[in-house]
This record gives C-alpha cells, structure tokens and sequence, in this order.
C-alpha cells in the first residue's frame, strides 16, 4: 500500500522565513528602520510563555523589531486598553499582537477590538474578518492563510475541488472556510454537530481539520487520495507516571496515511506555519504604514 505524502509544513516555513527576512532587509534600507511587532503577554501562562519567546527569535532572525510587553496578571482592563492605545500610536509599531488566552477578568473581545486592524497581524479584528468577508484586502488570521499556503503549493490551482473544513472557530474555521472559497473550491463547513459526519468528510478531495479533539477524524473517512491539512495540536495522557503524552492531531495519522494522497504531520505540519504568516503579515503591515507596494510571492 502507497503512504501518503507527508506535507513538510516545517520546510515551508522555514523557506517562507528567508524570503520574508531578505524582504525586510530590502524594507530597511528603503525606509529607515525595520519592521516593528508588539506582543503583549498578561499573565505567567506557562504556553503562552513560550508562544512569545518563539515570536521573538522568530522576529530577530527575520530582521524584525520586536517590542515585548509582559504585564502581571493582576493587570486591568483599563491597564491594557491603554497600552494597546499607546502601541496603536507608534509608528515604529506595524503589528500588535496581544497573546491569548488572557487572565480571568479580562475583556479579550474589547482589546482585541482596541487595535488598530491596520495593526491587526493576527487578522482577529471584526474589520479583518469583515474585508476578508466581502473580499477586501486585510489581514487574515495566520493559521488558515498558512494551511492554504500549504494546499497552493501541494495541489496547485483548487479550483473545483470538494473542501470540507472541520471546525467554525472565528479564529481558523471560518476564516479557512472563506480562503478556500475565493480560491474557488466548493467548500462545507462542518463540525461536531454535523449529521453523517463520516459520509460528508468522504466525499472531499481536501479536509481541514480543526475541531480540537484528538484523533477524531479516522482513516476510513478518508477518501482514497484526498490532502489532509490536520491543525489540531492534542497532547494525549501520558502513559506512565511523570511522562509526557505523545502530541496527536485531530486526524488519526496512522489510519489516514494509509488511505490520503497528501497530508501534513503534528507536530512539523501546519504548527510551523503559523510564526512565519505572523512575520508575513507584519512584513506586509510595514509596507503599507510605509506607503510602499507589499513584495510579491509572500
């Protein structure tokens, strides 16, 4: 039996990077300074944590100015809103991004609807969502452009092809669902909900899953051939005391790999994807503050 092609998100990513580094090399020399990302972190959660410090070297490594915020968790709404506020009127500044989840007590909605969605990297502001809607330029959320990223360079041109995507979340579902649309192929929204899930994710050439449960989307339901974006991210319970569970997707990998003409691994599939659309987007925010056209093939 033929196993399926394993979609090197990683690579991709790490391709992606060097061109968006030699890009704001170009920037920085034509417009004096580089290309500046604020991230904002509330809170000592311990992934989000981390979640920053990639940001971080990430943004050095790509020529990136990157502006940390890190506040206590007892920080207030007001607190935030205020820097957010002053972030939205620096002008070495192109993109915000506050980190979530935030602390209990704290408005996510509120500040993420205070920025500016000219500085809106993470394509999360309503406006955002609204441009991608009626087809407006913007910013989209980092994680669907990268899966489509992905899917262009496997497939080519996805015009006419049956996509299903698994999920509706604001901040990949439905946002996937719509990129995938303009890129003209015939796509369902599908979800935990959905009746006959198994018979409608059979009929698609492309499956995006991203409903947050691992390993429940089974090889069976696969159809013969069919490219398999998987953005869960699941640690499963470890099997023995002190031992960390083994990381699953919401695809079950084996059973699919079987059956898929193309799907992409987690961890090393869609994860890697997300930072470096992150450096895109902020890349591209940059030209635009600028005034500059935006370097093509990013």
């Amino acid at each position: 039996m033929t196993e399926a092609a394993r979609i090197d998100g990683k690579g991709f990513a790490a391709d992606l990077r060097g061109r968006i580094g030699a890009a704001a090399a170009e920037f920085a020399l034509a417009a004096g300074r580089r290309p500046g990302l604020a991230v904002v972190l509330v809170g000592d959660d311990a992934a989000s944590q981390v979640y920053v410090g990639a940001k971080a070297k990430a943004c050095a490594e790509a020529g990136i100015a990157s502006f940390e915020h890190r506040l206590p968790a007892t920080t207030s709404g007001a607190e935030l809103l205020t820097l957010v506020e002053r972030l939205n009127r620096d002008p070495e500044v192109d993109g915000i991004l506050v980190q979530l989840p935030l602390p209990d007590g704290l408005d996510e909605q509120a500040v993420i609807a205070a920025i500016d969605p000219d500085k809106d990297v993470d394509g999360f502001h309503v406006i955002n969502a609204g441009r991608l809607a009626v087809g407006q330029e913007g910013f989209v959320p980092c994680t669907p452009l990268g899966c489509l990223m992905l899917l262009k360079d496997h497939l080519g041109d996805l015009s006419g092809l049956d996509a299903v995507v698994i999920g509706r979340s604001n901040i990949v579902g439905k946002p996937m669902a719509q990129l995938l649309t303009d890129a003209n192929a015939t796509v369902t929204i599908a979800h935990s909900r959905t009746k006959n899930l198994a018979d409608v994710v059979r009929r698609a050439d492309i499956v995006v899953a991203a409903v947050g449960r691992p390993e429940m989307v089974r090889g069976d339901w696969i159809k013969p051939g069919a490219t398999v974006i998987d953005v869960g991210i699941n640690r499963l319970p470890p099997a023995t005391e002190g031992a960390k569970g083994r990381l699953v997707g919401d695809v079950a990998f084996d059973e699919a790999l079987g059956v898929a003409g193309a799907i992409t691994p987690v961890p090393g599939g869609v994860g890697p994807m997300t930072i470096a659309v992150l450096l895109r987007n902020t890349l591209v925010a940059a030209h635009r503050h600028a005034g500059m056209d935006a370097p093509e093939g990013l």
